[in-house]
């Protein structure tokens, strides 16, 4: 039998990287996936590379989307079983550089957004049912110009952490994963400078296993907090980052 035959899978971000793995390797395992992205382009584009996965346009940053996201799951579906809270996005800068609309923006993919998309969804949830959060390395170990992103990733491990004791009661379990240098687009879809990305590459250097991860293998460690292999799991961090953060 198939991990997640029979389950509804919700997955915020899933048009490219971590969230394109993990919506195919969902849907391999008997998951009915629905998908988002930002815009209608990138949607477009997805809905023609992974047929059989519904892609959705919208906005992770904006609760009233969220809303929306969540009715129509509900008017399609009716429930949900996995809500995989995947959508993020970075903006490197120094401190004196990060204007108010960067932070609000910045806070409101890695934090607000995922915040209100839980609570709008928490009705459409059964006994068993499995949140994962996305945070990131750069809330583990510092990194110059990461300092909202950073600040966001940290916050939302706490929102994990305390979602998990608060939504016990109702058998729903909250983990999240924790990717480090991962090869995805990344770089340019932030506009980053060749500079800049090279500066990620050298990360490399610094982590045990010597290289970069992929998107599938941060897949892989969603999976297992979607099925029930983790059905006595909740609270719970999975870091995927080649060992960078123990150095």
């Amino acid at each position: 039998m198939k991990k997640l035959e029979d389950k509804i899978a919700l997955i915020t971000g899933g048009t490219s990287g971590i969230g394109a793995a993990t919506a195919k390797l969902f849907q391999r395992e008997g998951a009915t996936v629905i998908a988002t992205g930002t815009g209608i382009a990138s949607v477009t584009a997805a809905q023609a590379e992974m047929p059989g996965i519904a892609f959705i346009a919208s906005d992770a940053a904006d609760p009233a989307a969220g809303k929306a996201l969540v009715e129509h799951v509900r008017a399609t579906h009716g429930r949900l079983d996995v809500l995989f809270a995947n959508a993020g996005t970075n903006k490197l800068a120094p401190i004196e550089a990060v204007d108010e609309a960067t932070f609000d923006r910045l806070l409101g993919i890695t934090l607000r957004g995922p915040f209100f998309l839980i609570q709008h969804a928490l009705g459409l949830f059964p006994e068993g049912g499995s949140i994962i959060l996305t945070s990131s390395t750069a809330a583990l170990r510092g990194m110059a110009t990461t300092s909202v992103y950073g600040a966001g990733k940290a916050a939302l491990r706490a929102l994990g952490t305390n979602l998990a004791v608060e939504l016990a009661p109702r058998k729903i379990r909250v983990n999240t994963v924790t990717p480090g240098p991962i090869a995805t687009p990344f770089g340019q879809k932030l506009g980053l400078t060749e500079e800049q990305i090279a500066g990620f590459g050298a990360m490399v250097g610094r982590v045990p296993l010597a290289r970069m991860g992929d998107g599938d293998e941060v897949a892989e460690a969603a999976l297992y907090f979607a099925s029930s292999a983790s059905g006595f799991t909740t609270g719970a961090e999975l870091v995927v980052d080649g060992g960078l953060t123990i150095t």
